[in-house]
């Protein structure tokens, strides 16, 4: 903390007032400091100031590049190889290979979409379905919230016939959900098909035509809620500490500087 010139409580000569309100007119008083987050994926940071009442105000501004650039939760993953199932009208959950951005949001294993902090967010994904079969057939693909199934989030895609007996017919199925999550909570997008024939299909890049790999599915979380002018939060105020509350921190030299009032 940066500590200018203060009073004594009596007995200050005028020189020395003075210099105190010609500070403060100057914007030097003894209420600012600066704080770095916590890391290892915190969600709390403690800030220790002997100026901080249970009545304080406190107010924070990013000072560094890492907290200047701080963002919301958020995650893109994807699946690169085909999935198929072993019988038709079952039940079973998406799952993903790869993690393409990842801030907050993470997989815990091969279908559950976690996240560390708590809000609303939006899920939507694309899934690239193909059908061998040589009848009209469907899937069926919902979200599921903790392993149990989110009332009326279901769609059905409809697949055409298949072209011949090697090549397939393609649908594009998308659907994007608002989802209220708790810390920790975890989404997976689950599905059924009523043929063997229908898979979840991807792509090998190409060089004659260029393109990049298709990937069987594409799935992006986004936290959206609550809407705040900072993602810092004061918790708790007790005399001479308080405590921050922020979104899951793993960045190092995140600062902020703050003004205690009060």
């Amino acid at each position: 903390m940066t500590q200018f010139r203060s009073l004594p409580i009596a007995g200050a000569d005028v020189r020395s007032v003075a210099d105190v309100v010609r500070g403060l007119m100057d914007g030097k008083s003894n209420n600012t400091g600066s704080i770095t987050l916590a890391t290892g994926n915190a969600t709390t940071t403690t800030l220790y100031d002997e100026r901080i009442g249970y009545d304080s105000l406190i107010f924070l501004v990013p000072i560094s590049a890492a907290a200047n650039v701080d963002t919301a939760p958020y995650g893109e993953f994807t699946r690169n190889t085909s999935q198929t199932v072993s019988s038709a009208n079952t039940p079973a959950a998406i799952e993903f290979d790869t993690t393409e951005e990842s801030n907050g949001v993470y997989l815990s294993n091969n279908s559950r979409l976690n996240v560390r902090n708590a809000g609303v967010y939006n899920v939507q994904f694309s899934i690239q379905l193909a059908s061998l079969d040589n009848a009209l057939q469907y899937a069926d693909v919902w979200f599921r919230k903790n392993g149990v199934d989110v009332v009326r989030s279901a769609s059905r895609f409809d697949l055409p016939i298949r072209k011949s007996s090697t090549d397939p017919s393609h649908v594009i199925g998308t659907v994007n959900i608002f989802i209220d999550l708790a810390a920790n909570d975890y989404v997976e997008i689950a599905g059924l098909v009523s043929s063997t024939n229908v898979s979840l299909i991807s792509y090998a890049a190409s060089t004659t035509p260029a393109r990049p790999v298709i990937p069987a599915v594409i799935v992006t979380v986004n936290y959206i809620s609550p809407n705040a002018s900072s993602n810092i939060y004061v918790s708790n105020r007790t005399q001479g500490s308080a405590t921050l509350n922020h979104w899951a921190n793993s960045t190092a030299d995140k600062t902020y500087g703050y003004i205690v009032v009060g």
